[in-house]
């Protein structure tokens, strides 16, 4: 094969340390930014936390991650000519842009910025929960450990999905107990019957049998042992809801299947999800935005409870002071006071990108709330507009990902409650007159709809298409089912009720 040359033109967009910064933090909830913040000023001692306070920074626009058009270089290789042309007087300077202050102010609403904390959920797991029932029994050292293994193989559901065979060999490799999987069972069977009922369960059959065997002892009437038997040799029929079935096979009345049924529906599938352990950022959801209706005018504050007021170091200011007014300058000293400015370059870049972020956001919501005002003056579904990312987009003037990543993880908190910003999003749907509606609207209607149904008569996919079309609404039966899916209702036949 010959050799040859040729001339390639390639376009590449390459993104800068700071574009990268500035589209993590993007991504961060405000549940989330104190501790990231916290990270960096342990990583970079540069940067540090006051209590000062500063200028109001929200008078900037927002600016896009992808938008590298005027943006600062700090390409620094650490070579000779670095060092001997460093020039320190932007960094020496005693000047009010490194304070900076994140917390939208009013008047109004002082109480806004009084408190910084995020609140703290402070509880048992639920694997504490069973050692301490595990620690009121009088069990043998090898009983018990036996027992914290079991324990500690329950999910947050609160069922053992783990083999009984697995469980023994993990005692035999990990902790080098051996046993049989008699005993493992035997421990089981204790273990089932802990607080909440139900749980250890190998299956959710298995989960209701225990907590209607625990009703059986406290109350042996007609219709839980009724629901025994049904959850005991009917359980197929009953998840799939033939109750026709069930009350051939057993015999009794209309009254005695509902008085069984209701008994069942009274049980517990998950016992353990009430326990289980979730992230406390999870747990608990701190609005990034407050909107407050003041006689009509919509009112957007950005909450900045957990970005602290950044600024620059003020002991590495005066070391790179001391620098340049000391007379000998030999190479260990120029090395010193490089790191300390990549290190205050690294600050600047942070906190620029923390305004940034907020600058970003609040553009962003704004131009949502101005989409979507109706809904945020009245709170009815109905109202919400059609809206998709790139809508957003060309209001804003900002890239379709970036509008992604605001949307992504952030709420807004309103009078009517508090909403994901996804939820603002949706596509469209043509009525018979050509307005476009919000698939959300055609969501809540339907919703509705079920929700109105006879229960002892669901309505069927065919019959909801027909009752939406008569509203005006051009929609396909297979469109019906998807929405109600995503509105996670089953179909008309598990909807049914006695």
């Amino acid at each position: 094969m010959a050799l040859s040359q040729g001339l390639q033109q390639k376009l590449l967009q390459k993104l800068s340390p700071q574009q990268i910064q500035l589209m993590k933090l993007l991504q961060v909830p405000t549940a989330n930014l104190e501790e990231r913040i916290k990270e960096e000023m342990e990583e970079n001692p540069a940067l540090e936390q006051t209590d000062e306070d500063g200028e109001d920074l929200y008078n900037e626009e927002a600016k896009d991650e992808f938008d590298s058009t005027d943006e600062e270089e700090y390409d620094l290789d650490g070579s000779d000519d670095e060092y001997e042309n460093l020039d320190l007087s932007e960094y020496i300077s005693d000047g009010d842009d490194d304070i900076a202050d994140y917390r939208t102010r009013d008047d109004n609403y002082p109480e806004q910025d009084e408190k910084k904390t995020n609140p703290v959920k402070f509880e048992s797991s639920f694997y504490d929960l069973l050692m301490q029932q595990l620690g009121m029994l009088n069990l043998e050292p090898k009983q018990h450990t036996i027992a914290e293994q079991i324990a500690g193989s329950i999910d947050d559901d609160g069922y053992l999905r783990r083999e009984t065979s697995s469980i023994v060999n993990d005692l035999a490799f990990r902790q080098n107990i051996e046993t049989t999987e008699k005993e493992v069972e035997e421990l089981i069977s204790i273990i089932q019957q802990f607080e909440p009922a139900g749980i250890c369960a190998r299956n959710l059959q298995e989960c209701l049998l225990i907590q209607i065997e625990a009703k059986m002892k406290q109350n042996n009437a007609a219709d839980v042992k009724i629901a025994f038997t049904i959850l005991d040799r009917y359980f197929e029929e009953f998840t799939k809801k033939h109750y026709e079935k069930i009350q051939r096979s057993l015999n009794i009345t209309d009254e005695q299947l509902k008085e069984a049924m209701n008994q069942i529906l009274k049980l517990n599938p998950k016992p353990g999800g009430n326990f289980g352990e979730v992230n406390k950022a999870e747990t608990y959801i701190v609005p990034d935005f407050y909107i407050t209706n003041t006689n009509g005018v919509l009112e957007l504050t950005l909450n900045g409870r957990n970005a602290p007021d950044l600024r620059i170091s003020e002991g590495y200011r005066d070391m790179l002071k001391e620098y340049e007014r000391g007379s000998k300058k030999d190479k260990r000293q120029k090395e010193a006071v490089f790191f300390i400015k990549q290190k205050i370059d690294s600050a600047k870049w942070f906190i620029d990108a923390i305004k940034q972020r907020q600058n970003t956001l609040l553009h962003t919501m704004t131009a949502i709330m101005n989409h979507q005002k109706e809904f945020f003056l009245t709170g009815d579904e109905t109202v919400l507009k059609p809206m998709i990312l790139k809508d957003i987009a060309e209001k804003t003037f900002l890239d379709i990902s970036t509008v992604s990543r605001v949307a992504n993880s952030k709420f807004v908190q309103t009078e009517f409650g508090t909403y994901r910003l996804k939820f603002f999003f949706s596509e469209s749907l043509s009525t018979e007159s050509g307005e476009e509606v919000s698939t959300r609207e055609v969501k809540k209607i339907l919703r509705n709809l079920i929700e109105g149904e006879e229960k002892r008569k669901p309505l069927s996919d065919e019959r909801l298409t027909e009752l939406l079309q008569e509203k005006g609404y051009n929609i396909a039966r297979r469109t019906v089912a998807k929405y109600r899916e995503q509105l996670n209702i089953p179909v008309a036949r598990l909807r049914k009720e006695l």
